[in-house]
């Protein structure tokens, strides 16, 4: 479907809120939710509930509107909602019940330090957070959330009818889905919240919308503050718990980096390559977040993804819709009685919304998956990632062993595949052939340089003269092309670093600069096929021969460093 807002456009303020409104709702109920689980498992009072819950909706809604912005290093400058993580339940509940919350809130600290170490190094750990990997994680976040969707279908006051759960939650599903299948106009922007106001109207029909919280909560309050302090004692408990969240902490990375590059794969109504910088700022902003939730004792976050899920039903992908969620998003925090009738949407009319926009998740993973170029290699390990999360997800892959190990948290389908994602691409990349390398300056007199060092590994490839000529027209147009971008810039003298290996019959080739802020080239490559004018033809005579020599040109714009790489067939 088109896009009517792009992420840089402004649409009326009416819009704004209304769009906001919903992505409030999904995400202060799922922080609310998950908050108070995790709490009165641990045996937490409810004292301490009332202030961890008020602290996890104040930090969500302040990170989702700095996840709008592009401040240095933190925010994604795109719609990308945050809120309490479900990948810290299992070993949230266990840390609450070992050593309270002065244990619990060392551990959020000890896992926000590692995911700011993840964010500064993203360059360094591209190989393994790959394309692949982050759609997989996206298409299992519907196999970790449906069990609970699901169950939510249930969620009703008891001796109500079972068929006013069913028809609320099929009305709220008939209505989203037929005005976004059937609408292209004013009225699929209001395609979620019309089904939810037609499914809750049905549920009050048959007495399923309970009011008791709403009518017992005040208007405008605050809990009492109840700071549980950091424990710096370090010991057994500490270290025994510290793995299971170091390795939550990069599975909440990973997702939030795949929320980045979802929101930016449909913000642009011309496909944009993905701008690293953005999804740095993203994972930042979610170390930030994490660490401000262990200072305050409450759950660490995650970006929701269901933002990109919205935008790609609405159309609009505006950052202001963003910006507008986390701004109400942080003002309910002091309006309890809003919270209240938030969370009193009837569980199925709620469970419906979130089945569509899970639906819609999957499927976005699997574009990802897709646009990185598919091979027998990658299909093997979405395909066994994906279905290791389904077995462990529904406790099928030996439970008398795995149920229990290191406290449940494999039981979670996104993290089981994940973990078997990222295994498998760890496996790929270091048992391929060792790729050579060379450093030197970024100017024109380091052509020679660069042309022997690709003769040289020609040579022990075994290639003959006419492929040598080839790789040596791609090293020339790649340095000329860079040269242009950093043309006018008064820097210090640039490095760059070109290593190239063998992957099956294809060379790639790997150039590493130094971050310079022109254009993406792999997006100016692109946009060649649009240019018919002489003039831009001769202006772009290096990328169209590069186009031409090449089978795929990828560039990574980070914060530190631009890395394009260049795959060259035989």
């Amino acid at each position: 479907m088109s896009l009517r807002y792009q992420s840089d456009e402004n649409p009326s303020i009416s819009l704004v809120l209304g769009l906001g409104l919903q992505l409030t709702t999904l995400s202060v109920s799922a922080t609310i939710l998950i908050t108070t689980l995790v709490m009165r498992a641990g045996g937490q009072s409810e004292a301490y509930l009332a202030w961890a819950v008020f602290a996890a909706v104040v930090v969500g809604g302040a990170c989702s509107v700095l996840q709008t912005f592009r401040l240095g290093r933190f925010g994604t400058g795109h719609m990308l909602m945050m809120g309490s993580s479900v990948v810290f339940i299992a070993v949230g509940i266990q840390a609450l019940s070992v050593g309270g919350p002065s244990l619990f809130a060392t551990l959020v600290v000890a896992a926000a330090l590692f995911q700011f170490l993840i964010s500064h190094k993203l360059a360094q750990f591209r190989r393994l957070f790959t394309p692949t990997v982050s759609g997989t994680v996206l298409m299992l976040i519907p196999v970790s959330v449906m069990p609970a969707v699901f169950k939510l279908l249930e969620d009703v006051p008891q001796d109500s009818s079972t068929h006013g759960a069913l028809l609320s939650a099929f009305f709220t599903v008939v209505v989203i889905g037929g005005i976004t299948l059937k609408s292209n106009g004013a009225l699929r922007l209001w395609a979620p919240v019309i089904g939810i106001i037609v499914g809750s109207f049905v549920a009050v029909a048959f007495g399923l919308y309970d009011t008791t919280l709403v009518l017992e909560s005040a208007w405008i309050g605050l809990p009492e503050f109840i700071w549980p302090g950091i424990n710096l004692e370090f010991d057994k408990a500490f270290w025994a718990l510290l793995p299971a969240f170091l390795l939550a902490a990069m599975i909440s990375a990973i997702r939030t980096m795949s929320g980045a590059v979802a929101i930016q794969s449909i913000a642009w109504r011309k496909p944009k390559a993905v701008d690293y910088r953005g999804v740095q700022g993203a994972v930042a902003t979610d170390s930030l977040s994490n660490l401000l939730s262990g200072l305050a004792g409450t759950m660490p976050n995650t970006s929701y993804t269901t933002g990109a899920s919205l935008a790609q039903i609405t159309g609009v992908a505006a950052r202001s819709v963003g910006f507008a969620a986390g701004a109400i998003f942080l003002a309910l925090a002091f309006f309890p009685k809003v919270l209240a009738l938030i969370l009193a949407i009837p569980g199925p009319v709620f469970a419906a919304f979130l089945f569509v926009m899970v639906a819609i998740l999957f499927m976005i993973g699997t574009q990802m998956v897709f646009a990185d170029g598919i091979d027998y290699r990658k299909s093997l390990i979405v395909g066994l990632a994906f279905w290791t999360g389904v077995g462990f997800q529904n406790g099928v892959i030996f439970p008398e062993i795995f149920s229990n190990f290191a406290h449940g948290f494999l039981n979670d389908g996104m993290t089981s595949g994940a973990l078997v994602a990222i295994i498998l691409t760890l496996f790929m990349k270091t048992t391929e052939p060792r790729s050579r390398q060379m450093k030197t300056v970024l100017e024109l007199s380091a052509l020679s340089d660069l042309t022997k060092f690709a003769e040289n590994f020609a040579a022990t490839s075994n290639r003959d003269e006419s492929k040598v000529t080839h790789l040596n027209a791609v090293v020339e147009e790649v340095l000329l092309t860079l040269i242009e971008q950093n043309s006018g810039k008064e820097s210090d003298e640039q490095q760059l670093i070109l290593r190239a290996k063998k992957d099956g019959k294809s060379v790639v080739l790997e150039f590493i600069t130094t971050s310079g802020e022109g254009e993406n080239l792999e997006d100016r490559v692109a946009l060649l096929a649009e240019q018919v004018e002489q003039h831009s033809i001769e202006e772009n005579l290096s990328l169209r021969v590069l186009q031409h020599l090449s089978t795929r040109v990828r560039h990574q714009k980070y914060s530190d460093v631009d890395i394009i790489t260049i795959r060259v067939e035989s």
